[in-house]
């Protein structure tokens, strides 16, 4: 019997580590997918894979194929041979769905994710991202310099953004503040949301001018654009000062030791007397254990390191990159509506700069 259990968990452990072994191809799979936008297409019905080729201009037998493996991983389901409908997994790819991940599924299947990842052993050899060595520039220069990806990125960190938003707004209370700026606020959907629910409060949306750039359209839409500014700077040089709240959304964990320090030391300079700096990040745990939380934490740091050069933190990383800047942790906040995500709190050191 025992050996019969020890075959039954090397068969059962074979099968695990294959799974990894072939991990990279449903990603693939859900990429084109997006790409071809076959949600949208399936959205008013099921129809037949050679339709959907005609629609999409592709080969009927090979997105037949496709569609198969997308069959396979739920998101389709085959309801007759060769005819498909779109299952609520899959319907998660359309075009502004709530919660829609059609974007996110883009970028990161993308050539230049695909390129990076493959340039893993030469990040964990060096240090160096994916995207310096392959291409020369940063993550957020490339994109500047390649408006059709940036895009795609802008609408994928938008997506996110309003899933973690009512997050944050949920789980923060804001009406102590008078003024907030989002530093890196992208177009304004963080700020948005929290001014939404907090009608005192006025904010600021500081970018680069190709970050913020969708901005005024985005706090119009929200009804809070009399209550906010958008203003272009650059927040390795400086921010907007005299605020009582600071706040970035995934911005920290974009860059290295040094340069977050830089960062977070200017928002220091700029905070009022009594102040906050909020940030809104990922926590890695203090130890590695073998769960999908985990396992999505860890992925996600490895991101960081191929493509924007940056890393996921713990919380004793982040209260080093605080005392460094003049700032002190305060507290931690999960936010369980994004999961895996948390807001964290600093004050200004006593002392400090």
């Amino acid at each position: 019997m025992s050996e019969l259990v020890a075959s039954d968990t090397a068969a059962s452990q074979r099968t695990t580590l294959l799974s990894l072994i072939y991990g990279f191809m449903p990603a693939r799979i859900v990429h084109i997918a997006a790409e071809l936008g076959l949600a949208d297409w399936l959205a008013d019905g099921a129809k037949t894979a050679a339709a959907l080729a005609e629609a999409t201009q592709t080969d009927a037998g090979s997105l037949h194929r496709l569609l198969r493996a997308l069959a396979s991983l739920g998101l389709v389901d085959e309801v007759a041979p060769g005819r498909f409908a779109l299952t609520a997994l899959g319907a998660q790819l359309c075009s502004g769905a709530p919660g829609s991940l059609r974007h996110l599924a883009m970028m990161f299947g993308g050539e230049r994710a695909w390129q990076c990842w493959g340039d893993l052993p030469h990040c964990v050899r060096t240090g160096q991202s994916g995207m310096q060595h392959l291409f020369g520039v940063g993550s957020f220069e490339y994109l500047a310099a390649h408006p059709q990806e940036a895009v795609t990125f802008n609408k994928a960190m938008a997506d996110i953004t309003r899933q973690t938003s009512r997050a944050v707004v949920a789980a923060y209370d804001f009406s102590r503040f008078r003024t907030i700026v989002d530093v890196g606020g992208g177009n304004g959907t963080l700020v948005a949301a929290i001014l939404a629910g907090t009608p005192t409060l006025r904010g600021v949306v500081f970018d680069l001018p190709s970050g913020n750039a969708e901005a005024p359209r985005q706090l119009a839409a929200a009804g809070v654009a009399e209550r906010c500014r958008v203003i272009a700077g650059d927040f390795f040089h400086s921010v907007p000062s005299g605020a009582d709240a600071y706040i970035l959304k995934s911005v920290i964990h974009d860059w290295d030791d040094e340069r977050s320090v830089t960062i977070l030391r200017n928002c220091r300079t700029a905070i009022a007397p009594g102040g906050k700096l909020l940030l809104v990040e990922r926590v890695m745990p203090e130890r590695m254990a073998a769960s999908p939380s985990h396992l999505r934490a860890a992925m996600l740091d490895l991101n960081m390191l191929v493509m924007p050069g940056g890393r996921e933190r713990t919380a004793a990383e982040y209260a080093a990159l605080f005392a460094a800047a003049g700032l002190e942790l305060a507290r931690i906040v999960p936010l369980p509506e994004a999961v895996g995500i948390s807001l964290i709190e600093a004050s200004p050191a006593a002392g400090g700069e």
